[in-house]
């Protein structure tokens, strides 16, 4: 272990403080099952620990590693808390996506290193979200010309184009307002996707694949993707959020949480800006999640946990989850390896190519989460 490297960190003292908006919004969260699933921000804030400990085999020259950081912060519903980090890698410090503003931890190390191993430890606080449609703005709000651009834009997984923009136009058509074309589109993806559990990891999102193919199935990054190309291509600023599940559901829905080891939990999800009422959260994804795993499994749409799950994923969410980053098509720091199209899972390469990320046990990675107090 190289000792000088021990709990170097980028925010020390905001690692083992709290956030001044999360002192001041402390509140007892009330026991709450399903169904309605009614997530609200007045639940109070929650402070979690996720440690990602790495140990990549040894290999013949040098091998790189990723590890995504919490790199979102939205004073209403998620702070980053800082990140600390032990190991014996001959580099190790926090890089960012000029592009995405996305931070990951990027460590190296050499070849005579002889048991590669990195620790990294982030806190952050959580907050439940909730969209209250009776009460908009009374003025529009809008996004800056860069950010609306931003995020209405094209990406090789989300074109906006052809096919995607045929069906937006579709699924849109007679939708008088941002607001009525953001549902009709979620509605229309609950309706037609379907959660495919043979899919590895959170899928790709290869959303103008699924509309030519007319396979509709996947996982998160599948259906959250469709969501979100399809608003862009309707004009409508829209974006993938990426995370990990965190801890189980407060609201009693198993298919919603995820706690201890935590390192097949990733999950993302989407966000809409609507003029009245800014970001606006959805997840038709684990609207279909809920359809295929809580029990007995396969519910039919009119259920009622489905029908619960339904209403409040246009609008809420619950915030058992880490916020990574919304960075697509994103270009490692130093990588000699492709772009990934998304950052949640850690990453790692050498150069005999790139370590499988979807495969924690063969890549030698774990990660665990703890609520604290």
């Amino acid at each position: 272990m190289n000792r000088r490297n021990f709990l170097k960190t980028s925010a020390l003292a905001a690692a083992i403080a709290l956030p001044a908006v999360a002192r001041a919004a402390d509140a007892a969260a009330p026991a709450v099952s399903y169904p309605p699933f009614a997530p609200t921000p007045d639940t109070g804030w929650r402070r979690f620990e996720v440690t990602s400990r790495l140990e990549p085999s040894p290999a013949e020259g040098l091998i790189r590693a990723w590890v995504p950081l919490p790199s979102m912060d939205e004073a209403a519903w998620f702070r980053p808390m800082g990140n600390v980090w032990q190991g014996n890698a001959d580099t190790m410090r926090v890089v960012r996506d000029s592009a995405s503003g996305a931070q990951m931890l990027y460590a190296e190390w050499s070849a005579s290193t002889g048991e590669p191993v990195l620790e990294v430890v982030s806190r952050f606080a959580t907050r439940d979200r909730a969209t209250d449609f009776s009460t908009p703005s009374a003025k529009p709000l809008a996004l800056s010309a860069a950010d609306r651009k931003h995020y209405t834009r094209a990406t090789a997984l989300l074109p906006t184009d052809g096919i995607v923009r045929d069906t937006a136009r579709q699924i849109t058509r007679g939708a008088k307002t941002d607001e009525d074309k953001a549902r009709a589109i979620y509605e229309w993806v609950v309706d037609n996707t379907f959660r495919e559990p043979k899919t590895r990891g959170c899928g790709l999102g290869d959303i103008k694949a699924m509309l030519e193919t007319g396979n509709l199935s996947g996982k998160c990054a599948d259906l959250n993707a469709l969501y979100v190309g399809l608003c862009r291509a309707a004009g409508v600023p829209a974006r993938d959020v990426y995370g990990v599940r965190v801890a189980d559901s407060r609201f009693g829905y198993k298919s919603l949480g995820k706690s201890g080891n935590i390192s097949k939990a990733q999950h993302c999800r989407a966000e809409v800006f609507l003029a009245r009422h800014g970001w606006v959260p959805v997840d038709p994804a684990d609207v279909r999640k809920v359809v295929l795993e809580e029990p007995p499994g396969n519910l039919p749409l009119d259920d009622a946990k489905v029908l619960a799950a339904r209403k409040q994923l246009f609008g809420a969410w619950e915030m058992n989850w880490l916020a990574y980053n919304d960075a697509h098509d994103l270009k490692l720091p130093g990588s000699t390896g492709p772009v990934v199209p998304f950052l949640m899972y850690p990453q790692g390469e050498t150069a005999a190519g790139r370590f499988d990320s979807l495969d924690p046990d063969a890549f030698r990675y774990t990660l665990t989460a703890k609520e604290i107090a």
